[in-house]
């Protein structure tokens, strides 16, 4: 899994997948030429190897003896870490949404790793007890319907989704968007508690925190919900019911294209052509968990931006993991955390080989991208359930 050794990072992490359904167990040799998988030795895993694209070499009993002693010394930042059953994935989307709408489904689908959608309906009733694995689709927690209002007001997509939420709303005995919203994610905070985990992009990850932040006070302005916010709505914030986030400042006007002053997409003075973000060197050994979730072919991956592009370094709690920051603009661009049993990882953009996307862009090829580092990321954490679980020190 090396930048030079294959020719198909991402479908590899399907073949993985695709062998753990098979019942037999993968050691994924963390730090070891890339993050490289050691797998069974059979001529149907051959077989699709080829068929999938994904470079592989054979070697000996011998050999495979060699590399294990050599990750297994203290002198080496390695570790093999073995992975025994395929994670149940689920997706929070709308209904209707196209995989291409979304990073993690578009790459679910390039690599032939199965998932389910879920929405409000299925999580509210409990649904996501199903699942190992859950991924937030771009989604506004906070009742807000995205802040699309100031630039999307009047277009017939604005009108119709705000619509369908609204109905969907008051079919499951809620007055607003806004509660209803906030019902879901408590019940998506339980899950991660009960020992799930959540990974969220773009602005799932913020409006999820300022959501949970806001449990109890009407932040939404009459265009939104129809009455008046409370006038002191940021006084009466709670950031010890956040998972990540916390001290910011929420975005009143309902005009402006953010949520709060997590997000750094204003506050960026970078230029395309040099946005990179650096990913974080762990213990193997000691904090294998986030060594699993860095694990990739090159250090530096180029950023990309979203609505909620990265986070504001100030404004992650201590107890947060850091694992991609571009510390020179003081942003964090990837994150993880524990929550009761439970893990979360939050990553800032919405399509990491689509610098900019914007309403309306055409998908992403992966076909074109088939090493994407940033891509990669999404599919650590979606074989991260697979792992058996050693404490985490840091």
């Amino acid at each position: 899994m090396d930048a030079d050794g294959q020719k198909n990072h991402l479908k590899a992490y399907g073949l993985t997948y695709w062998i753990l359904t098979k019942e037999q167990k993968v050691k994924w040799l963390l730090n070891y030429r890339g993050g490289s998988f050691l797998l069974p030795d059979s001529e149907e895993i051959q077989r699709e190897c080829q068929i999938r694209g994904v470079s592989f070499e054979v070697i000996s009993n011998a050999k495979t003896e060699q590399i294990l002693e050599e990750i297994s010394s203290p002198s080496q930042n390695m570790e093999a870490v073995v992975l025994e059953k395929a994670p149940k994935v689920a997706v929070y989307t709308p209904k209707g949404k196209l995989p291409w709408d979304d990073a993690v489904t578009m790459v679910l689908e390039y690599a032939e790793i199965p998932y389910e959608t879920v929405y409000d309906e299925e999580v509210l009733n409990d649904g996501l007890l199903l699942f190992d694995w859950l991924h937030l689709h771009h989604e506004d927690f906070t009742g807000q319907y995205g802040k699309f209002y100031g630039a999307y007001k009047a277009t017939s997509w604005y009108i119709e989704e705000k619509k369908e939420a609204e109905t969907l709303a008051t079919k499951l005995g809620y007055n607003k968007v806004s509660e209803e919203k906030l019902a879901v994610a408590l019940k998506i905070r339980d899950y991660v508690i009960g020992g799930g985990f959540m990974f969220a992009m773009c602005s799932a990850t913020d409006s999820f925190d300022i959501a949970l932040a806001a449990e109890g006070v009407d932040i939404c302005e009459p265009m939104f919900d129809g009455d008046a916010s409370d006038a002191r709505y940021q006084n009466k914030i709670d950031y010890n019911r956040t998972f990540a986030f916390t001290d910011f400042t929420l975005e009143r006007s309902p005009t402006i294209y953010e949520f709060s002053s997590i997000d750094m997409t204003r506050k960026r003075m970078i230029h395309s052509s040099v946005d990179y973000f650096s990913l974080m060197e762990f213990s193997a050994k000691w904090d294998p968990i986030p060594t699993m979730l860095c694990q990739n072919h090159t250090a530096l991956v180029k950023g990309f931006m979203g609505q909620t592009t990265a986070f504001s370094r100030d404004e992650i709690k201590s107890n947060v993991l850091v694992m991609g920051e571009n510390k020179a603009n003081g942003e964090a661009k990837y994150i993880h955390g524990i929550k009761g049993k439970g893990f979360f990882t939050f990553y800032g953009g919405h399509d990491p080989e689509d610098y900019q996307h914007r309403v309306g862009d055409a998908k992403t090829e992966l076909d074109l991208h088939p090493n994407s580092p940033g891509y990669r990321l999404i599919l650590n954490n979606i074989l991260f359930p697979a792992a058996k679980k050693k404490k985490q020190k840091t």
